[in-house]
């Protein structure tokens, strides 16, 4: 493929949003405002689910051998949720899942099943207690850091149980650590890969990983979504970062921004409503992805 044909199929925000997809898609959003997926209640009706656990994005239900987690529409920030957006359960459903399927090479995962465009059915496993984050790493050399306390005996900090066995890197055994990590890094590698030749630039990320019940660590909740990635535009980056431009960007702190500048989001019990408009921009953000 020629130069000239890779450039005319790099995606830009600019020329996206200039077409008539972004339209459409802004449309359809705003048409489904009102009908989001901001809550579920399965466990009331589907027999075999035992509980429910709320968690900022995805209701999880306890189905014995297996978890249902349904991803809604939530929109969370500031530790707390600051609006529903249209489609966007679905765009992260989805996205994880060809993630899933496309990264079976580097690891398995916990999918076994996704009966609709909101639900993934997985097996139910022991979560490791640790986001890996690519770019760091849990330490410190600080008196109060997990680290230097750790090191000094202490098995119980700030609420949080530390076992026996605790490599320098993470809440997990060296074994556990060493495997995670090597996936977490060949992901990683990979997603940058993938991602460039749509024309994008994974910048960071996070993975989670747990155990089956046969002692295989295995790739859990997400990933490289809009929500646990952060993603650039790879063709505009090189001019820009000689300009001092910050790079083109697909992401949500707009929304977190516009909040802060109109309310006070720690601490206002009630917080006012995202304008409409901004609410159909991060849908079509999360659709461009």
């Amino acid at each position: 493929m020629s130069n000239q044909q890779q450039q005319q199929q790099q995606p830009s925000l600019d020329v996206l949003s200039s077409s008539g997809r972004r339209e459409e898609v802004l449309g359809a959003a705003r048409s489904s405002l009102s009908n989001c997926l901001s809550e579920t209640n399965l466990h009331l009706t589907v027999p075999g689910l035992k509980s429910k656990t709320r968690g900022k994005v995805r209701d999880i239900y306890d189905g014995g051998d297996y978890l249902v987690l349904v991803t809604t529409d939530r929109q969370s920030a500031f530790d707390r949720v600051l609006a529903s957006i249209p489609f966007k359960g679905q765009v992260l459903n989805e996205t994880s899942l060809w993630w899933f399927n496309k990264t079976q090479h580097i690891t398995p995962n916990a999918v076994v099943s996704v009966p609709d465009k909101n639900v993934t059915i997985a097996k139910k496993c022991s979560v490791f207690p640790v986001e890996f984050v690519v770019r760091g790493y849990v330490t410190g050399s600080t008196d109060t850091s997990l680290w230097t306390v750790y090191k000094k005996g202490v098995r119980n900090y700030c609420g949080n149980i530390l076992p026996d066995g605790i490599v320098q890197r993470g809440l997990m055994t060296q074994a556990d650590y060493d495997e995670a990590s090597r996936k977490a890094l060949s992901l990683f590698e990979y997603g940058q890969r993938v991602a460039s030749e749509h024309g994008l630039i994974l910048v960071d990320t996070k993975y989670e990983f747990g155990k089956g019940s046969d002692g295989t660590v295995l790739l859990l909740d997400e990933v490289h979504t809009p929500d646990s990635s952060r993603y650039w535009i790879g063709h505009s980056y090189e001019e820009r970062f000689r300009n001092g431009l910050e790079p083109e960007n697909v992401d949500k702190e707009f929304l977190r921004l516009w909040f802060v500048a109109n309310c006070n989001p720690y601490e206002d019990e009630v917080l006012p409503d995202a304008p409409e408009d901004l609410v159909s921009e991060l849908a079509w953000r999360y659709a461009f992805m």
